[in-house]
């Protein structure tokens, strides 16, 4: 769907992929795409990304996605979230929106006042709040099962790990990372978010760019926690990590770089299982919210990303077409009683 507000200014596409388990769910990006084609790409991808998230979840909902077209410290006004909402209410609940790249939980409230079908709101008008806050503590768990996995211990003490972005879930992961007893390299293309993890914890260490990041000698576990495309010809060939687990959508950038990491001894744990704690947020905002019943819900994703390494090696595959298939099972059965 495309929507279009002359006066405010809103362009938007709300893509939807799948309601076989339930209503749609995803967030809202808010991104300065160079084209609508972008935009729209980027909106059906996500969106599919989020019916697997959801099925692997255990969640009763689809995937869908929405993204407005702008920069969201310039052309964000009340006005265009307004009549963004009005958008999303048109839908009649088929899609239900919350927070993601460039939106925020003040943002949601906004929205929320022309469409019921919102999450991600602040507590004062009946929401959950930050939802980074699971989303941070699922990465951290699959980064337990990870090395339980590889190493034969989930302990991540003394183990090297190198964060890339330290935005809203980065930070919370960088917390969860140095209370265990890891060592922390992070980078981030905005300065001041990298300040900002360095001042509070000097033992964390910077790295001048992602590229350098991936590079690190002795990393032993990688976290995109930025955009997506993480994972590329370029990086994979010179990742010195033997994990990839991190809070990025969309990590691999194209078919068969699940299987260059593999062929490489790359362990990756799949971003759409193990990134989905803030899912488990939103979507029990919708049945009266209640964070220590959310939180032991997302500590399952290390049971579920145990599932998924023992599931790719059994079936001789890697672990994202692992998930992938479980997760189209899933799907699958749903339909067949609908």
């Amino acid at each position: 769907m495309l929507c279009q507000d002359r006066a405010s200014g809103l362009k938007a596409v709300i893509a939807v992929h799948s309601t076989a388990l339930g209503p749609a769910l995803g967030g809202t990006r808010f991104y300065p795409y160079a084209t609508e084609a972008e935009a729209v790409a980027d909106a059906l991808n996500l969106a599919r990304g989020m019916s697997y998230k959801n099925a692997m979840a255990g969640l009763d909902h689809g995937g869908g996605k929405a993204v407005i077209i702008g920069d969201p410290e310039r052309d964000k006004t009340e006005d265009l979230l307004l009549a963004y909402g009005r958008c999303v209410a048109s839908l009649g609940g088929r899609y239900v929106t919350a927070c993601d790249v460039g939106t925020y939980v003040a943002d949601m409230d906004v929205v929320a006042r022309e469409c019921r079908w919102t999450t991600g709101r602040s507590p004062e008008h009946g929401g959950a709040g930050d939802s980074s806050v699971l989303t941070a503590f699922g990465v951290y768990q699959g980064m337990r099962a990870s090395a339980q996995h590889l190493w034969g211990d989930p302990s991540l003490r003394d183990r090297t790990v190198g964060i890339a972005g330290v935005g809203k879930v980065g930070r919370h992961l960088v917390e969860h990372l140095l209370a265990e007893g890891a060592q922390v390299v992070v980078t981030d293309v905005r300065a001041d978010a990298v300040r900002a993890v360095t001042e509070r914890h000097p033992s964390v260490r910077a790295a001048a760019d992602t590229d350098a990041l991936v590079r690190t000698a002795g990393l032993d576990i990688y976290a995109p926690c930025a955009l997506g495309g993480a994972l590329n010809d370029l990086s994979v060939p010179v990742l010195t990590a033997k994990v990839v687990c991190g809070a990025a959508n969309n990590q691999l950038a194209h078919p068969g770089v699940e299987k260059d990491l593999a062929d490489r001894g790359i362990l990756y744990a799949p971003d759409y299982v193990v990134n989905a704690g803030g899912v488990i947020q939103v979507a029990d905002e919708l049945h009266g919210f209640d964070f220590d019943r959310c939180k032991a819900k997302a500590a399952q994703i290390y049971d579920t990303t145990l599932a998924i390494f023992a599931r790719a090696k059994e079936d001789g595959i890697p672990p994202a077409a692992a998930a992938d298939r479980i997760a189209e099972q899933r799907m699958a059965q749903a339909r067949g009683r609908g």
